[in-house]
C-alpha cells in the first residue's frame, strides 16, 4: 500500500493536531474537556483517513505543508506560544500557505469534535451538552430495505426506453412519472442505496456515505464549502426538509426573460400542488427548538416576519429527537425522499432497475441525437445503457460535467452556476440551546426576500453539528477556540441564503472531473450579504444574546456591552472570500440551465438540449437563475413539467 505520509510529516501532523487542540490545565475539569488533546480522540488517524482518500497531488501538497512546517521550528521541544506564531506568520506568507493551513486546522477540527469510537461516542460531547444518537434499536423502522440496484459484475450493457442520470430531487421524480407511464426505465447513479437501518444518526459517516465527495468541498478557489446529497434520493435523503413554492416574481422571470411562459400560469400551479401532494407536505411537524425561538423571539421583537416551515415528512412516523438528526439520514422513516415516494415504486410496481455506485463518464450521440450512456463502477466495470431517451439529472455540480465530457450542451455549458451563498453567525445565549432537539429548520424570517431588484436573503438555522460546528468556528488561538467549543451548548445558529445574481463557472480539469468556481463579487450579492449579516446581528441581539460571533476571520466576537453599531459595521466590511467569511451552499443551481437563446443556455424552455435532441436536463441545473428560496420544490416541479414534455414528444 502507498504511504500516506512519510514517518517525519505523520509526526509533524500529530504534532500541529496537539497545537490546534492541546491539553490545557484548567480548573474544574471534572470531565477531562481542557485536558484532552486532538490525538487522544484519534483525530490524527482521522486526517490520515482522509488522505487517504484523497488524489494524489492533494495528499503530496498537504505533505509539503508538513515539510515546510518542520523547516520552520515546529517541533516538539518548541512552545505551544512558538508553535501557533510559526503557523500564524507561514499563514501571513502566502495565499497557497494560508489555504493549506486554514484547510488543514478545519479538518483536524472536524475530527476532534466529530469522530466517535467504537460505541459511537466522543468524549467531547459531555462538555458540548450532546446526548449523541437516538437509541431506536427498540423500534427499528419497518420499511427495510426494498430496492435491490442491479448487481454489476463485470461490464454490462443494458436497453431502456430512458435512461436517467442521478436519482435525486429531479432525476428521482421523472424516472418515477416515466416508469408509470410504462416505459422501461434505467437509473444510473453514482452513490450508494441506502435506507433507515443503514444510517446511524453519526456526522462522519453520513459525509462519507451520502454527500458528495465525502461532506464539506470547498470551490477551487477556496471561496465557497459546497454541501450536496451523493445516493439514490440524492439531496432528498439527506436535506432538511425545507418545503418553499417557487415565488411569483420568479417565475415571471423565467416566463418573461428566459421563454418558460407556462411558469406564469397555472399550468405549473399543477405541478407543484401534484409534488406537495404526493411528498405529504405538512407544517404539524415542525416543533421549533430553542434556536428557533430565539429567532421567533426576535423577529417579533423587531416586527420582522416570521414562518413555521412545511416538511416532506410522515406524520405517523414524526419524533422530534430523531428528526434533529436528518442530516445524517433520517432513521424513522418519516421523510419522504425522491427514493421513497417516487424510485421504490418504480422500482417494484413499474419494472424500473437501478444501477448504484455509477459514475456516468458520457453521453452517446448517434446521428446527432442521444443514444445512451456509458459509466463505470467503483470496481471498473463499464455500464452502457442504450436508450434513445437520456435524462441528466446529476445535480448542478456534476451534470456540467457529463456533458462536457461529452462535447454537447453548447457555449453555456457549465456556466451560470448559483449557489445561494450562505453567512452565518452564532448567537450565545447563555443557557444551553439544546439545539440538537428538533427538526433542524422549522422557522423562517423572511422579511428581506426581495429588499432589492426582486433580489435579497431569507434567514434560517441549520442542523446541529458538532464536527462541522467546531470547524467553522474561527480559528484564533488554541485556549480562544477551546473556550469557544466548551461553551458551544450555549449557542444558535442562523444562516443569512441570499438570492445570487452573479454566477459562478464548472468547468473540467485534466481528468475529465468537474471543477467549480466562484466569486462573490457582484455588487448587488455583496450588499444583499452584509444586509444578511447586519440582520443576523440584530436578530440574535433583539433575542437576547450575550454575545455574537459571525464566522469569518478577522473579526472577534460581540459581547454583551460592546457597540452594537460598531460590530455591525465591521461585520459589513469582512471580506466575502477565502481568509474572510466562511460561505456555505447547501443549494447549487443554474449551471445547465433552459432558456430561448443557446448562446446563453443549455436546454430550450422545455427542458430538452438546444444541441441535442432526446437529452433532457432534470434537475437544479436547470434553473434559468436561483430560486432564492429552498429549492427541493421547485427542483421536482419542473421536473413533473419536464417529464410530461417527454411523454408528449418521446414516449
Amino acid at each position: 500500500m502507498t504511504e500516506i505520509l512519510t514517518p517525519n510529516q505523520t509526526q509533524v501532523l500529530r504534532l500541529l493536531c496537539d497545537t490546534i487542540v492541546p491539553s490545557l490545565d484548567r480548573p474544574g475539569d471534572a470531565d477531562g474537556f481542557w485536558a484532552r488533546t486532538a490525538t487522544d480522540v484519534g483525530a490524527d488517524q482521522g486526517v490520515l483517513d482522509m488522505l487517504a482518500d484523497m488524489p494524489a497531488d492533494q495528499r503530496q501538497a498537504v505533505g509539503g505543508l508538513l515539510d515546510i512546517l518542520a523547516l520552520q521550528g515546529f517541533q516538539p521541544r518548541a512552545s505551544q506560544e512558538s508553535r501557533e506564531q510559526i503557523l500564524t506568520t507561514l499563514s501571513l506568507a502566502s495565499a497557497p500557505a494560508a489555504a493549506g493551513i486554514g484547510s488543514l486546522t478545519s479538518l483536524i477540527l472536524l475530527m476532534t469534535y466529530g469522530r466517535t469510537n467504537a460505541a459511537g461516542r466522543n468524549p467531547n460531547w459531555t462538555r458540548l451538552g450532546y446526548p449523541g444518537p437516538v437509541d431506536t434499536r427498540a423500534d427499528e423502522p419497518a420499511d427495510g430495505r426494498t430496492i435491490t440496484p442491479l448487481r454489476i459484475d463485470g461490464d454490462r450493457e443494458l436497453t431502456a426506453d430512458a435512461v436517467v442520470v442521478g436519482s435525486g430531487a429531479g432525476g428521482g421524480l421523472i424516472a418515477g412519472r416515466l416508469a408509470a407511464a410504462g416505459a422501461r426505465v434505467v437509473v444510473l447513479e453514482a452513490g450508494r442505496y441506502r435506507t433507515e437501518s443503514d444510517f446511524d444518526q453519526l456526522e462522519l459517516p453520513a459525509y462519507q456515505g451520502s454527500y458528495w465527495r465525502g461532506g464539506p468541498t470547498a470551490t477551487a478557489d477556496l471561496n465557497v464549502i459546497l454541501m450536496a446529497g451523493a445516493g439514490v434520493g440524492g439531496g432528498t435523503v439527506i436535506n432538511w426538509t425545507n418545503c418553499l413554492k417557487t415565488r411569483d416574481g420568479v417565475r415571471r422571470e423565467w416566463a418573461t426573460e428566459h421563454g418558460l411562459t407556462d411558469l406564469a400560469t397555472d399550468a405549473f400551479d399543477r405541478h407543484l400542488d401534484t409534488v406537495w401532494r404526493e411528498l405529504s407536505v405538512t407544517g404539524k411537524c415542525s416543533e421549533l427548538n430553542r434556536v428557533h425561538e430565539a429567532m421567533h423571539r426576535g423577529a417579533e421583537a423587531l416586527g420582522w416576519s416570521f414562518a413555521t416551515i412545511f416538511r416532506n415528512w410522515d406524520e405517523k412516523r414524526h419524533d422530534a429527537a430523531i428528526a434533529g438528526h436528518l442530516g445524517f439520514g433520517d432513521r424513522s422513516g418519516a421523510k419522504q425522499s425522491t427514493a421513497k415516494v417516487y424510485l421504490e415504486p418504480a422500482v417494484l410496481k413499474h419494472g424500473a432497475e437501478i444501477v448504484d455506485g455509477c459514475r456516468v463518464e458520457r453521453v452517446l450521440v448517434e446521428n446527432g441525437r442521444a443514444a445512451g450512456v456509458t459509466g463505470r463502477t467503483g470496481s471498473g466495470a463499464t455500464v452502457t445503457v442504450r436508450a434513445p431517451i437520456v435524462v441528466v439529472a446529476a445535480g448542478a455540480l456534476e451534470s456540467p460535467g457529463v456533458l462536457l465530457r461529452s462535447g454537447i450542451g453548447g457555449p453555456a455549458t457549465g456556466d451560470y452556476l448559483r449557489l445561494h451563498p450562505c453567512t452565518v453567525t452564532m448567537g450565545d445565549y447563555g443557557t444551553d440551546m439544546r439545539a440538537w432537539w428538533g427538526p433542524p429548520q422549522a422557522g423562517l424570517v423572511n422579511e428581506f426576500a426581495e429588499v432589492e431588484d426582486g433580489h435579497g436573503f431569507l434567514m434560517e438555522s441549520v442542523q446541529y453539528t458538532t464536527g462541522l460546528g467546531a470547524s467553522s468556528v474561527p480559528f484564533t488561538s488554541a485556549a480562544e477556540h477551546k473556550q469557544a467549543m466548551a461553551d458551544f451548548r450555549n449557542n444558535g445558529s442562523f444562516i443569512g441564503l441570499i438570492r445570487d445574481r452573479g454566477h459562478g463557472r464548472v468547468t473540467l480539469d485534466a481528468s475529465g472531473n468537474a471543477v467549480h468556481w466562484y466569486a462573490l463579487t457582484d455588487d448587488l450579492d455583496v450588499r444583499n450579504s452584509q444586509r444578511a449579516l447586519e440582520a443576523q446581528i440584530r436578530l440574535h441581539h433583539a433575542a437576547g444574546a450575550r454575545g455574537i460571533r459571525v464566522l469569518a476571520r478577522g473579526i472577534p466576537p460581540w459581547r454583551y456591552g460592546d457597540d452594537l453599531e460598531v460590530y455591525i459595521d465591521r461585520a459589513r466590511r469582512v471580506p466575502l472570500r477565502a481568509g474572510g467569511a466562511t460561505i456555505f451552499s447547501a443549494h447549487q443551481m443554474g449551471s445547465c440551465r433552459m432558456g430561448a437563446d443557446p448562446a446563453t443556455s443549455v436546454a430550450d424552455p422545455r427542458g430538452e438540449l438546444h444541441d441535442t435532441p432526446g437529452v433532457w436536463i432534470g434537475d437544479a441545473s436547470a434553473f434559468p437563475s436561483p430560486s432564492g428560496t429552498n429549492p427541493m420544490i421547485t427542483v421536482m416541479a419542473l421536473a413533473s413539467r419536464t417529464a410530461e414534455n417527454i411523454k408528449e414528444t418521446s414516449l
